[in-house]
């Protein structure tokens, strides 16, 4: 009589399901697949046959399943955190879109049109931070970066290895790392704004001292706009490229 032996199922479930702690988590915060414009079955669906494709590149490298309950759950939220680390941290850089948009807005006079931004769960920010939060999305897509986020997934149990203990300090430290360069970018692609504020609003200035009776600053607003616009659209390749630069470059980081 032919007897079917399922003694491997519970430990390849197990391993499934740590793998999918890890890349379900990462998935979820990682910036353009993760994003809440994509229905949130597809995200769920995306994840678990993810997972699938790597499990057999990565079962050989996951640690036997535990044989106490107590083990399983700490393995497991072991791996949920550390993909909820590296997702995290990832997802800051997309704050270098978020402030450049921000000072764009700003220098141009245009801060209080606001927008929806598909980046921050519906929440309004200004048009130009939005325009360009998404515009980052669509290039990541365009120019295959997502594929890159994707190796990057899987070149993470190189970098931190399920028997690994979690650094929690050398996270945190990353981080705000991650933070301050988020910023620097923002500024590098919002530098050119920032000088023309501060030239127009120079010669607004001197104007208005030397003819105090004129309403410069009304009569200057339609211009800052239409300059800000034109600016805007003169140099929106050189931004984007530098945003592409630095999110392809805080990828290969973790990349073994």
């Amino acid at each position: 009589m032919f007897t079917l032996n399922l003694d491997w199922a519970p430990a390849a479930a197990f391993t499934y399901l740590i793998l999918f702690a890890r890349i379900g988590a990462m998935l979820m915060l990682m910036p353009a697949l993760g994003e809440d414009t994509i229905p949130m079955r597809l995200r769920l669906a995306f994840g678990l046959t993810f997972t699938f494709v790597l499990y057999p590149l990565l079962s050989s490298i996951m640690p036997p399943m535990p044989q106490d309950i107590p083990g399983m759950v700490a393995l497991l939220f072991h791996e949920l955190a550390v993909g909820l680390i590296i997702g995290g941290i990832v997802r800051i850089t997309t704050m270098a879109t978020q402030i450049a948009g921000a000072v764009v807005a700003f220098q141009a006079g245009l801060s209080g049109a606001m927008a929806a931004d598909p980046t921050q769960q519906g929440m309004q920010s200004a048009v130009f931070t939005s325009f360009l939060s998404f515009l980052g999305i669509t290039l990541i897509f365009a120019t295959d970066l997502h594929h890159m986020a994707l190796a990057a997934i899987y070149d993470s149990y190189d970098v931190f290895s399920p028997t690994m203990p979690i650094m929690s300090e050398d996270a945190m430290q990353l981080a705000l790392k991650t933070v301050a360069g988020a910023f620097s970018v923002g500024v590098q692609m919002s530098a050119p704004f920032i000088v023309f504020g501060l030239v127009f609003n120079l010669g607004a200035g001197i104007l208005s001292r030397l003819m105090p009776q004129l309403q410069v600053y009304f009569i200057l607003m339609p211009a800052n706009i239409l300059a800000g616009l034109v600016l805007f659209a003169l140099l929106l390749m050189m931004m984007m490229g530098w945003y592409l630069s630095a999110f392809e470059n805080h990828l290969a980081m973790w990349r073994g």
